[in-house]
């Protein structure tokens, strides 16, 4: 799995791409929460849950369904008056909750990811997997592999996220929707 970090800067540059910087913070704090989130399931670790089950880890926290629900939960937490339509909005979180398992599918450790849990265990991981694992453990993070993770991270995942963020930038277009009362 990337850091959490990486996990929710992914998160800020899609909500560039979605809302360009006119945003509510609290839809920017929405969305990263979203994107680190589905490691909650690392705490079944100590109560007994193996990695290959459906709530271990990478299993249905990190599925496409269990990213649909969450944006569901959290969305009141980021909707606001001046803020962005409720749809965009949820897609906005959909995809930020979804990129957490499509970013721990390139990295190059783990069972893989069951993106269609709990409908299908299979798990998945992409053909090109250039990411190093980051460990489990916290303590561990902060060692000389740490350092090597995010190294890796910020080539592969920090990179193409400010790319992402600088082109959405460049096309106000695109990330500029019309205001919630103007939408004829």
């Amino acid at each position: 799995m990337p850091s959490a970090f990486s996990h929710a800067v992914a998160a800020l540059s899609l909500g560039t791409a979605f809302f360009g910087t006119k945003a509510p913070t609290r839809v920017w704090a929405v969305g990263a929460a979203c994107a680190a989130l589905p490691d909650v399931d690392v705490i079944g670790f100590r109560f007994g849950v193996h990695y290959s089950d459906l709530l271990g880890h990478r299993g249905l926290t990190h599925s496409l369904a269990f990213a649909a629900l969450l944006s569901v939960v959290v969305l009141p937490l980021a909707l606001s008056r001046d803020g962005p339509a409720p749809g965009r909005l949820w897609a906005f979180l959909f995809l930020a909750t979804a990129s957490h398992g499509f970013l721990d599918a390139f990295t190059n450790g783990g069972l893989g990811v069951a993106f269609f849990s709990p409908f299908d265990p299979t798990r998945y991981f992409f053909p090109f997997r250039p990411i190093t694992v980051a460990p489990i453990s916290v303590a561990r993070f902060f060692t000389g592999r740490g350092w090597d993770v995010l190294r890796s991270e910020l080539i592969w995942v920090w990179g193409p996220s400010a790319l992402l963020a600088a082109i959405s930038l460049a096309i106000p277009a695109i990330t500029s929707p019309a205001p919630r009362g103007n939408r004829g």
